[in-house]
């Protein structure tokens, strides 16, 4: 057969077809406008109008302002803390380079309102200051460097904790000192702060710590420095201020309408409060918690930090007996100060699973949950460094940066108590779903909890509730999307029993920079028909092919880390894990609460790190060199 060249054989066919378009009538924009029709939207994420990105920040962090801070070696101030916390490169107090892996996208410099600027006046050596013998054989320790510094810090801390910290030294609002330092506060968040890139809140830490019962609180401001110049950070100093919570949420209110502000506060360290965090009886009165004080605390604290340096305050196994990962970085010895032991009683009162339930017994009593908090993580550093990553952690305090002898090192010792470097927990951060990167955006998602802590690593994770969700939804790319249009996200309430029992769609997705993931599990409380607190915990989707065993437990995800080389394989676990599950034992006329815990596989603790970079370092027995990093979301509450 003839073959005729393909050039010949399109250039018959364009010709031959030439003329029949040359006739065709030019189509009518009618015609058009049918044939391609507007179109508003074809992105998936134009007009959206849920939060599509995670932010990560910490809500409380130290410099030198701080009374404590500074007299343990903190010499970086506000302005230092936010560049640090945006990516810059820093030298520690210590004379250590320090530079985050990635930045932050939010900070809040939280130093103490008690004494906010003291320091570095007596550092100084204000005449005022040398003048009085206390402050005088202070300004000499500091000056003396090194364990005689610490143990200056510990006494100052000492003295505000007990009472004895002499008035003339102290920086009161109002004064020459304390302006001054509340002006560098403002300033240095002003200059950091650019919406949409890195925010920068004003806010100062209220440290209530009568008899060295810790309930410390961080308060934030939603505004700018025009508005939070109005008004001066609360102290605890009698008779300006007041060392009781209930005296801080009048300030508030009172901050509000003088000024306009708009504030939220987070209690934080609950496990050092000696059983006062979570109360049903008010430490300060003697009396049963009432109505009004269940109002109040749930307008000004949505939100508790969880987790941070200084233990992790999820669970306790006394409580959750049942748990086997209630034992992580537990601090329990006593109170903040170490001047009283802890006991059994106490523990209820102060971690964050039992202060949900206990807020379930409280709502059906009052009517109000004063304890219906969102959950977020934060480091409390006092070194002006916002490092929560265990291979980059730089510790409590400036007396105990990176170093060979850090792990034997104490953190602070009160009488024949210590803590020492190992139990330092490189823990945690505050995620928070917003719409945009904005002081606004950001605080309105705080209010309404939308928030969830990690122990450091930046796991991502969605959890929604509802009565709608379905297998289908486990299987979408985009869970916000079902999760927003079916139900209720992270720190809501779920609307009235429809169907059989709710749902709860739950996804994560692994930090890149550290473990796959081991397991998602859902915390339940709720109370039963006697009005008993109760807890479960359901493992509802995991990495490999476990199965539970007779004892309804998973078996472990394995462990690859190798603790002499500091680091660890990905080959067990997964990189994302999402699942719809449905609670196999609710009951309608049963309070209740869930919350997501995502577990990643074990990867090496910031103590197996320091054995390795540093040749020699003393270890002591027992310390832990592996560790399981986690994540708490907020939870969701069920009413009938």
């Amino acid at each position: 057969m003839n073959k005729r060249p393909l050039l010949t054989l399109i250039t018959t066919f364009l010709l031959a077809s030439a003329p029949v378009h040359a006739q065709a009538p030019a189509p009518g924009k009618a015609s058009l406008d049918e044939a391609w029709p507007a179109q508003t939207r074809f992105s998936p994420y134009a007009g959206r109008n849920f939060p599509g990105q995670v932010y990560w920040g910490d809500t409380h962090l130290h410099t030198s302002m701080s009374f404590d801070a500074g007299a343990f070696g903190a010499r970086l101030d506000p302005h230092d803390a936010y560049r640090f916390a945006r990516g810059e490169e820093v030298t520690s107090s210590g004379g250590l380079k320090a530079r985050l892996s990635r930045p932050l996208d939010f900070l809040v410099v939280a130093d103490h309102s008690d004494n906010m600027g003291f320091f570095p006046t007596l550092l100084g050596g204000e005449p005022s200051y040398l003048a009085n013998a206390t402050g005088k054989r202070w300004y000499d320790m500091v000056q003396a460097g090194g364990e005689t510094a610490v143990n200056a810090a510990l006494e100052i801390i000492a003295s505000f904790s007990d009472g004895s910290f002499p008035p003339e030294l102290a920086s009161l609002p109002g004064s020459p000192v304390y302006s001054s330092a509340w002006k560098l506060a403002i300033d240095a968040a002003e200059q950091a702060n650019d919406p949409g890139q890195f925010t920068a809140f004003i806010g100062y830490e209220w440290t209530s710590n009568t008899n060295g019962a810790n309930l410390h609180r961080v308060v934030i401001y939603r505004d700018g420095g025009d508005v939070a110049s109005k008004s001066l950070p609360y102290t605890t100093l009698k008779p300006a201020g007041s060392d009781n919570p209930t005296d801080l949420w009048k300030e508030l209110q009172s901050v509000h309408d003088r000024t306009g502000a708009n504030l939220l506060a987070i209690a934080h360290n609950g496990n050092l409060s000696n059983g006062i965090m979570f109360p049903l009886v008010d430490s300060f009165t003697g009396r049963k918690i009432n109505k009004t004080y269940a109002q109040t605390r749930m307008k000004w604290e949505p939100l508790y930090e969880i987790t941070q340096i200084k233990g992790d305050g999820e669970a306790h196994p006394f409580l959750s007996p049942n748990d086997e990962f209630a034992d992580y970085e537990t601090w329990d010895m006593g109170n903040l100060t170490l001047t009283e032991v802890k006991t059994e009683d106490m523990l209820q009162y102060e971690y964050g699973r039992s202060g949900l339930k206990l807020g379930l017994q409280l709502e059906d009593k009052l009517g109000v949950n004063p304890y219906q908090v969102g959950f977020i993580g934060s480091t409390d550093s006092h070194t002006a460094l916002a490092t929560a990553a265990e291979e980059n952690f730089f510790g409590k305090h400036s007396g105990t940066e990176p170093g060979p002898e850090r792990m034997t090192h104490p953190v602070g010792c009160f009488g024949d108590m210590c803590i020492f470097g190992w139990q330092q927990a490189a823990s945690g951060l505050a995620a928070v779903w917003s719409t945009e990167n904005t002081r606004g955006a950001l605080f309105d998602a705080m209010k309404r909890r939308e928030t969830y802590a990690t122990t450091g690593s930046r796991i991502v994770v969605r959890f929604f509730g509802g009565w709608e969700f379905d297998a289908d939804d486990a299987r979408s790319r985009t869970p916000g999307e079902a999760g927003y249009s079916k139900g209720v996200p992270m720190g809501s309430l779920l609307g009235k029993a429809r169907g059989d029992a709710p749902n709860f769609l739950v996804a994560a997705r692994k930090d890149p920079f550290s473990g796959n993931l081991d397991r998602i599990q859902i915390v339940k409380g709720w109370l039963d028909r006697k009005g008993k607190p109760q807890e479960q915990v359901y493992d509802v989707v995991w990495a490999g092919e476990r199965q539970p065993g007779n004892d309804g437990k998973l078996p472990p995800v394995g462990n690859t880390v190798d603790v002499a080389n500091a680091t660890w394989t990905n080959t067990i676990g997964a990189p994302e894990l999402i699942t719809v599950w449905q609670d196999p034992d609710f009951d309608p006329e049963q309070r209740a609460f869930y919350y997501a815990r995502v577990l990643e596989i074990p990867t090496p603790r910031w103590t197996a790190y320091e054995a390795k970079r540093f040749t020699g370092a003393e270890v002591p027995e027992g310390t832990p060199m592996v560790q399981q990093e986690r994540a708490y979301t907020s939870a969701i509450w069920y009413s009938p």
